[in-house]
């Protein structure tokens, strides 16, 4: 199994996988080092795949591993929406990527971060 272990343990960095991969379907966009984007990439595109087969045991898995925040707060006449990070991977990211076949993310290089040079990069969802 390869994977980067980030400078962390085991449980410090399941935990920031999982904040930055539910930041990353929340925001759709999320600033971060290049090898933790990398990291991300992997577990943000098997959450979209989970959330294109939509069926239960998929939601089960998904809602095992992504954070539960609020998303999105809507008013529609007289009542309050609340969208979690997970109904908003089923109703409205994975829909987006229904034609296509993987590959639901794109890594964009910055500058180097002025403090200790690390390589920054923008994570996003393609269109």
């Amino acid at each position: 199994m390869s994977y980067r272990k980030l400078g962390r343990t085991s449980g410090h960095r399941r935990a920031m996988l999982r904040n930055l991969t539910t930041d990353l379907l929340v925001e759709g966009k999320i600033v971060t080092t290049e090898a933790r984007a990398k990291e991300v990439r992997k577990t943000a595109e098997k959450m979209i795949t989970l959330g294109k087969k939509g069926d239960l045991a998929s939601r089960r898995r998904a809602a095992a591993f992504m954070m539960d925040v609020i998303a999105d707060v809507k008013e529609e006449e007289d009542k309050v929406i609340v969208q979690t990070a997970l109904q908003k991977l089923f109703a409205e990211v994975a829909p987006r990527f229904k034609d296509r076949n993987g590959g639901y993310t794109r890594i964009l290089k910055m500058s180097e971060r002025r403090g200790d040079a690390a390589k920054m990069v923008v994570l996003e969802l393609v269109d």
